[in-house]
């Protein structure tokens, strides 16, 4: 399970990210909406163990050791971080994906066999830049699935890609309640699809309340109460 408590980051002017809180067991989806690409790419690079938090606590299966949850975690497509550069072909991205693969996982893992194997042999000689939006999902869930050691998927942003929910949402529930392999996938979105049912969470949504305003008059809290004149005089004398 991975539990988030008051994540934040700070930032030069303002947080990077706002204390966020969420809770994610294996087997489940979740969706983890906020505005600004900025903080949903903090939120993504803190999940999965790639930036430390400024404040906070970060576990998998009660763990916070930071190298845990990398290893057990993939971040995938991160804006500027690890997205596929555009002019890869697919090919090349799959031979490079699996060179960073631990090499005590890798055994004889080559790119043509693959490519074979999970069904991506159409696509091999493609750019990146030419794939649809649910192509390119498919291709970088299963690289980073490639890896036993992964049981926690973190997707940047799958929405940037397309608008249609029906390119990123399906295949994730799939990756969530695969009974053979069940997983931990957050998706780090700019909106949640109309109609979306599972679990969710908002960025900044561990920001303290402001502490609410009295009706307390100006004044009336340094004002003195009046006192009879003959209680004054008992108070005042010998």
């Amino acid at each position: 399970m991975l539990t988030a408590q008051e994540l934040q980051i700070n930032g030069h002017r303002a947080d990077l990210l706002p204390p966020t809180s969420l809770e994610i067991r294996r087997g489940s989806l979740l969706l983890a909406s906020g505005d600004g690409q900025e903080q949903r790419t903090a939120l993504a690079l803190a999940l999965s163990g790639r930036m430390k938090p400024g404040s906070g606590i970060l576990r998998w299966d009660g763990n916070s050791k930071t190298k845990r949850i990398r290893s057990a975690s993939a971040l995938l497509d991160s804006p500027g971080v690890n997205e596929p550069e555009q002019h890869l072909s697919v090919g090349d991205l799959v031979t490079e994906d699996l060179a960073l693969i631990p090499r005590r996982y890798r055994g004889a893992l080559l790119s043509k066999p693959w490519l074979k194997v999970n069904s991506f042999e159409d696509i091999a000689d493609l750019w990146i830049e030419q794939l649809p939006a649910a192509r390119r999902l498919e291709l970088l869930t299963a690289l980073a699935l490639a890896d036993p050691a992964v049981d926690l998927l973190v997707l940047d942003s799958p929405d940037r890609h397309s608008s249609d929910p029906a390119d990123w949402l399906p295949r994730l529930g799939q990756l969530a309640h695969d009974a053979g392999r069940p997983l931990a996938v957050v998706a780090v979105v700019s909106a949640l699809p109309d109609g979306w049912g599972g679990a969710t969470a908002t960025i900044g949504n561990a920001v303290p309340e402001p502490a609410e305003e009295t009706d307390t008059a100006p004044g009336a809290a340094d004002a003195t109460p009046e006192v009879p004149e003959t209680e004054t005089l008992q108070r005042t004398a010998p």
